[in-house]
């Protein structure tokens, strides 16, 4: 999400600076509606460049509230059972759970590694909802080396949940190295797991999580929706608690 939110204060600021820069121009060409002041409002314009900064937050507070709600509407016109597609995520949980959370995410996006402890905290205090967990790799070639061993490791169901959070939690990149080191740690069948990794059809897998993506204009990493609601961005235990209440 840093990268979206990189493009997204651009997006504000430019905004900011053109809506500024017409006052400005309207003031010193002497176009301003009557009753205000030219020479006035020019000067504290230019006295209190803060104008533009609390402009450009506006502006992006706006933007992603419109961003939030075409994520919804996508959601909702795909309908969940989109997101609990075994072809598409690794599914868990009574299927007619009352919490359903999914969850898009990168192995080596450090917003979905801030999320982890919460999201760990969560996972075994409510056993009783369904989950997806869903592999969207944006971040290089060793994202999707990391998404083919995830996507892999679901043949060995029993270990997948661990496997997941030990690579997520690494500190340094998800590459060969330490994919490979959490899987020895959770005790995946090495041999097993890395003839999976080789099944010619998983690449086709991570295209379909990619096109679900591009469908419910998930954009970035991590990206959840929990009981239907779009939530981009880290979560902690307040807000996740927060967000499964509605």
């Amino acid at each position: 999400m840093q990268n979206n939110l990189k493009l997204a204060l651009a997006g504000g600021l430019a905004g900011a600076v053109i809506a500024v820069a017409a006052v400005i121009g309207l003031s010193l060409t002497g176009n301003l509606p009557g009753g205000y002041s030219n020479q006035k409002v020019s000067d504290y314009l230019m006295s209190n460049p803060e104008i533009l900064a609390a402009m450009s937050a506006k502006l992006q507070m706006r933007q992603e509230a419109e961003d939030t709600s075409r994520r919804q509407a996508a959601v909702e016109k795909l309908g969940l059972k989109a997101f609990f597609n075994p072809k598409v995520a690794f599914v868990t949980g009574p299927e007619h759970a009352k919490v359903t959370l999914v969850e898009f995410f990168d192995y080596n996006c450090v917003h979905c590694r801030n999320s982890l402890a919460a999201m760990k905290k969560f996972y075994a205090a409510h056993k009783d909802a369904r989950y997806a967990f869903i592999d969207f790799p944006i971040f290089g070639d060793d994202s999707i080396l990391a998404a083919r061993a995830a996507i892999a490791a679901r043949q060995q169901p029993d270990k997948y949940v661990d496997f997941h959070f030990a690579l997520l939690g690494t500190s340094g990149p998800a590459n060969a190295d330490s994919i490979f080191a959490a899987a020895r740690a959770v005790g995946l069948d090495m041999k097993k797991l890395q003839a999976d990794m080789n099944d010619p059809t998983l690449p086709a897998k991570i295209d379909a999580a990619h096109a679900l993506a591009q469908a419910a204009a998930v954009d970035g990493t991590p990206t959840f929706v929990i009981n239907g609601k779009v939530h981009p961005g880290e979560v902690n235990d307040a807000l996740l608690a927060k967000l499964v209440k509605g």
